[in-house]
């Protein structure tokens, strides 16, 4: 994959960038596989603002995508790689010998007419899926399983990875893209490969209206706001805030912890911040 850039013919398209597409196959998604999602714009159920800073953007359809990749045994042709406006990667999609079609999310190395399976024991190449304990160490791995059968819930976005470190009884030790070294069960699964759209951290949106494209509102620091509304805003002249960084609450921010996971914290090996 690589980066398209523009003639700069106004000051929006100066230092614009964009993914060239080359990978894209079709423009014309499975409508089987396609559902409506609505918007929430950062709301919960009560109507209140959870999540500040989202809202409009372009309409959109949820491409239903197969993180499990239960079809065991029956091997899958790659029709088609998709843009998908839900996620960062690439999607592929499979057509199962059984006529069933299913989106999978897809790896770099794959291309159309490749043929893909689940299980056991099969073949160790980019795309296939098949349990932690039958992948060779230093395998490059994603979509990674946390509890077994629950599908994949790690190493989800574009151009992501993860390794297969160590075998210890019947856990393995997994380095996650962070650095963090993480027990799994070994009955979890994963897919092979590297995810696609491996350039994506590196487009330049060029525009604040390009943000808006993708419902992404204006951020307005604290110190620029009024006292009633921010514990940095007021003062005489331009502040500096004054105090530690907190959120408009008055949370502390920058640095403060807010993890809260024991269940999930007794996995980590070695954490991504020494």
């Amino acid at each position: 994959m690589a980066l398209k850039k523009y003639n700069p013919t106004s000051p929006g398209r100066r230092f614009q960038t964009s993914a060239s597409f080359e990978e894209i196959t079709t423009s014309t998604p499975e409508k089987s596989l396609l559902a409506s999602v609505n918007k929430k714009s950062g709301r919960n159920n009560s109507g209140k603002i959870m999540v500040r800073r989202r809202g409009g953007g372009s309409r959109r359809k949820y491409r239903m995508i197969d993180f499990k990749r239960d079809k065991v045994g029956i091997p899958a042709l790659v029709k088609s790689i998709e843009y998908d406006p839900n996620r960062t990667t690439r999607i592929a999609l499979l057509q199962y010998a059984d006529g069933e079609k299913r989106y999978i999310l897809a790896p770099l190395e794959i291309k159309v007419g490749d043929t893909l399976e689940s299980g056991e024991q099969v073949d160790i190449r980019p795309g296939n899926c098949l349990p932690l304990k039958n992948m060779p160490l230093g395998s490059i791995i994603h979509n990674l399983e946390m509890k077994i059968g629950k599908g994949g819930q790690l190493v989800r976005s574009a151009g992501a990875y993860a390794q297969l470190m160590a075998k210890d009884g019947h856990r393995v030790q997994v380095k996650m893209p962070s650095g963090e070294v993480r027990y799994l069960h070994q009955l979890c699964r994963a897919t092979l490969g590297q995810l696609s759209n491996n350039e994506h951290d590196n487009i330049s949106l060029g525009k604040a209206g390009r943000s808006r494209w993708l419902g992404r509102r204006p951020k307005v620091c604290g110190v620029a706001m009024n006292p009633v509304d921010h514990p940095h805003g007021g003062g005489e002249g331009k502040s500096s805030g004054g105090r530690h960084p907190v959120t408009p609450w008055g949370v502390p921010t920058k640095g403060h912890k807010t993890r809260n996971n024991k269940v999930s914290d007794r996995q980590i090996v070695r954490r991504r911040n020494k």
